[in-house]
Formats: structure tokens, sequence, C-alpha cells
């Protein structure tokens, strides 16, 4: 008497489900997307500072000491956590602490990382160069493609390359 092949069934299933489970493993994870608990914008995010002073505390409340203050209107910075009307927010240095939500603004910024850093007319080091901006000169940010972003300060425009300014991703697009 014939019976059902269970054996060479089982056999079957089990490399399908080992071949599954190797293709699982291989297929790449997409990093999942942090978000604020407040405001459900990402996390980290870049901003800047509204205001001229702004006092940075060493906790989410008024009641925290005051470490130190950030002195310069429309500095970049990156929020790093939320909590009720605060934001953890780091400087270029990695300095930070806490900061009330009213001195921040969405207006994005960059702090050039390159003394005299040349813009150009088109995102091309070999373009014409349209202005250079000095080592700390914070400048407003336009569009940007794979590796270059348009930066304004002082009435000038041009492309830099990402990797001279601080407060914008190195994967960032904007348009």
């Amino acid at each position: 008497m014939t019976g059902f092949p269970w054996g060479r069934l089982s056999r079957m299933l089990a490399r399908m489900v080992a071949t599954a489970a190797v293709a699982l493993m291989a297929a790449p994870v997409a990093a999942e997307e942090v978000r604020g608990p407040v405001t459900n914008l990402p996390l980290p995010r870049y901003v800047s500072l509204k205001a001229s002073e702004s006092n940075v505390r060493r906790g989410p409340s008024l009641t925290h000491r005051i470490d130190w203050i950030y002195k310069r209107r429309d500095m970049p910075l990156e929020i790093t956590a939320e909590h009720g009307h605060w934001r953890r927010v780091q400087d270029s240095d990695g300095a930070g602490g806490w900061v009330h939500y009213s001195l921040l603004s969405g207006v994005r910024t960059v702090l050039v990382q390159q003394d005299m850093l040349e813009l150009h007319a088109r995102a091309d080091e070999n373009a014409p160069v349209t202005a250079k901006l000095a080592l700390g000169v914070i400048a407003y940010l336009g569009d940007c493609v794979e590796t270059w972003c348009v930066l304004e300060a002082g009435g000038y425009e041009g492309w830099a390359p990402k990797t001279a300014v601080w407060g914008v991703d190195p994967e960032e697009l904007r348009n």
C-alpha cells in the first residue's frame, strides 16, 4: 500500500521556509523615520535661532538651570528631542541643551565650515565663482541637489558643496 509521501513534502516545505527566511534576512531594511512626539516632525531636524539671544537650559522647563546663552540670530541648530514647548538642540560643536520652541524658526540656515568658501554660479566646481564666504558666516539655505546647495548671504547667492557647511544632511534634497 502506498501512501502520501509526507517525508518528501515536509522536506520541501522546510526548504521553502529556509529560503524565505534567508531572503528576508538579506532584504535591506528601510530605516524607520523617528518623529517628534509633540510636532510629529522628523527627528533629528534642522532649524534656526529666531531670537538674537536664547537661554539654553539643562532641562525642559523654566526651573532648570541656564547653562549658557546663544547670541547669534539665525544660527543653525539641530533638534534632537521634543518635550512639551521645549526642544533639545545642539549646535555645530555638539554643545546643546533645551530651548523654548518660540525662540526657534523653521527657516533653514547653515554655518560655513571652510574659510573663503567659493559660491559658484552652478552646482559645478568649474562654474564661475559668484562670491566667497568667510569661515563662520551664517547663510540661508536654498535648493539642494546630491552634493551641492544654494546659499545666500549678504546679498550674494551661489552653489556650494554640502561638505563645506553645517546644517544640512548629506542625503538631503531641497527645491
